[in-house]
């Protein structure tokens, strides 16, 4: 996570977290912390707020039948977690989500998983249509605590230059 500090008046400074355009190079990797272990909690109540049906969420009895033997969570839940973890490190001075792409589930995820992740920037380019703004590529990976990659997806979001965030 970036953390900066601006003077907004002598002797007083407000937080500001996130990159902008400049601070993004094609290659770099952020590991995303802190981790996060899912619960049954989490995932029932993410199947049932989304209007999900399908009983291998949130039914022990059902999924007990299938090849997992207990119920998957949410891939939904997978993804919206994963994508949290990369704000602070991605698009915390984002403008726009333009796009998401190749999002794949190699694995499954099951309550008491704990999940990390990391961004590899993929491309970067300044924008046409905006002169303050750049467009920044990346490939998010999520993986259980045991490295097993769960989750990856390619996302590219819109960002400020330096001195044209809304906090700036």
């Amino acid at each position: 996570m970036v953390v900066r500090h601006k003077q907004v008046e002598p002797g007083r400074y407000r937080e500001s977290y996130g990159r902008y355009y400049e601070d993004f190079n094609v290659g770099d990797i952020y590991e995303h912390r802190p981790g996060r272990t899912i619960t049954e909690t989490d995932n029932t109540w993410f199947t049932l707020l989304t209007m999900n049906t399908h009983p291998l969420h949130f039914d022990a009895h059902y999924a007990k039948k299938t090849e997992f033997g207990r119920p998957l969570v949410n891939s939904a839940l997978t993804l919206s977690i994963v994508a949290g973890m990369s704000v602070s490190d991605l698009s915390q001075k984002a403008i726009a989500n333009l796009g998401w792409e190749n999002i794949k589930l190699p694995a499954p995820v099951f309550a008491g998983d704990t999940l990390y992740a990391e961004s590899e920037v993929l491309a970067k380019r300044e924008s046409k249509s905006r002169p303050t703004q750049g467009i920044v590529s990346a490939r998010t990976t999520g993986m259980n605590a045991d490295g097993t990659v769960v989750i990856t997806y390619d996302r590219s979001f819109l960002v400020p230059k330096e001195g044209y965030a809304v906090d700036d």
